[in-house]
């Protein structure tokens, strides 16, 4: 036996016993599937880079898919920020028809001509398939997924696996080879942090202006990241909502647009925030800041600090077509 990919299913924060069954369920059945390992872990979000789960993630070769409660970009990204890293996996999980299905937007010229900070890196040689677990609630759903994507894998034999084939495995490697689910338990308590989409981040800096709080930081390269994540306040959003480009995501927010919904910045597709209030979503986040800097007992700074740049830019160039959309929703006086 080969194995194709390693699937590995992050449990929700909460313990709402339907999703806990899911994830049992899940396990259960997709660790039968031929050609794969099956690994049950903590909510992915809440792990630090440092922790043991994360430091077992860096050791699986190949394929990975992962399912988690999160938006698919949401998951890629915050395995990457801990070093867990691969190439995005095309996946054609279909979404119940109870749910609300999220349209598809290409990106205009421009957009496409802009360069990422993702274009500098070099390629991986593996894939990473994100599966939502909010999208379906049938099993068999994301089983015959994950069997698509075995199929289309390229064979792989981890060491590990070699050993048990060849009578040397220890018996965790016997259990976790012979089609059952292993889970990994570990402390993890709630976190709250961004996390930048590099496919997206043009490293324009604005975050780093933006943010009081010391969460960002730059590296050799002078390449933007979240150096601090445990300084970002909880709950507080602001820094998704300046960047020009929809790079940084807040997985556990109620918006999809910053929880890592699709989203194309110079397209139609815009957080709601920035469609019925224009440019005031700058003024939102400017008030979100305020608001912690008061609960952190620090002086409020509103519009003066970290946007002046990006307001004469806005005020400066012509209109696009956010500004005529926006003009003609105001004339429905909504």
């Amino acid at each position: 036996m080969s194995i194709h990919a390693h699937v590995i299913i992050s449990n929700g924060q909460s313990n709402n016993p339907v999703k806990r069954q899911l994830e049992d369920t899940l396990a259960e059945r997709l660790a039968k599937v031929e050609g794969i390992t099956a690994l049950v872990i903590p909510n992915l979000y809440d792990l630090t880079p440092t922790s043991n789960t994360i430091q077992r993630l860096k050791t699986l070769p190949g394929n990975l898919i992962v399912l988690t409660w999160l938006y698919d970009r949401a998951t890629h990204w915050i395995l990457d920020r801990n070093g867990v890293l691969g190439e995005f996996g095309a996946t054609e999980l279909p979404v119940d028809e109870d749910l609300e299905d999220e349209e598809e937007y290409e990106r205009s010229d421009e957009d496409l001509e802009k360069h990422r900070v993702a274009d500098d890196r070099p390629k991986s040689d593996r894939d990473i398939f994100c599966l939502d677990l909010r999208k379906n609630p049938d099993v068999k759903a994301y089983e015959a997924e994950v069997e698509r994507i075995v199929s289309l894998a390229a064979a792989s034999r981890p060491q590990e696996l070699l050993d048990w084939l060849q009578g040397t495995g220890t018996p965790e490697q016997i259990e976790r080879y012979a089609g059952m689910p292993e889970k990994l338990d570990e402390s993890a308590g709630r976190r709250w942090y961004p996390v930048i989409d590099f496919s997206r981040c043009t490293n324009c800096m604005e975050c780093i202006d933006f943010c009081l709080f010391g969460v960002y930081g730059v590296d050799d390269a002078e390449t933007i990241l979240v150096e601090q994540p445990d300084n970002c306040r909880k709950g507080c959003p602001a820094c998704s909502r300046v960047c020009p480009e929809n790079a940084i995501i807040f997985p556990q927010h109620k918006t999809p647009a910053i929880a890592g919904a699709p989203a194309e910045a110079g397209g139609l597709k815009i957080d709601l925030t920035q469609l019925f209030g224009g440019s005031d979503a700058v003024g939102v986040a400017a008030n979100e800041r305020d608001e912690q800097l008061m609960l952190a007992g620090r002086e409020t700074v509103g519009m003066s600090v970290g946007i002046a740049k990006r307001q004469d830019e806005t005020a400066s160039g012509p209109s696009d077509e956010l500004d005529e959309l926006v003009d003609e929703l105001d004339s429905f006086d909504l």
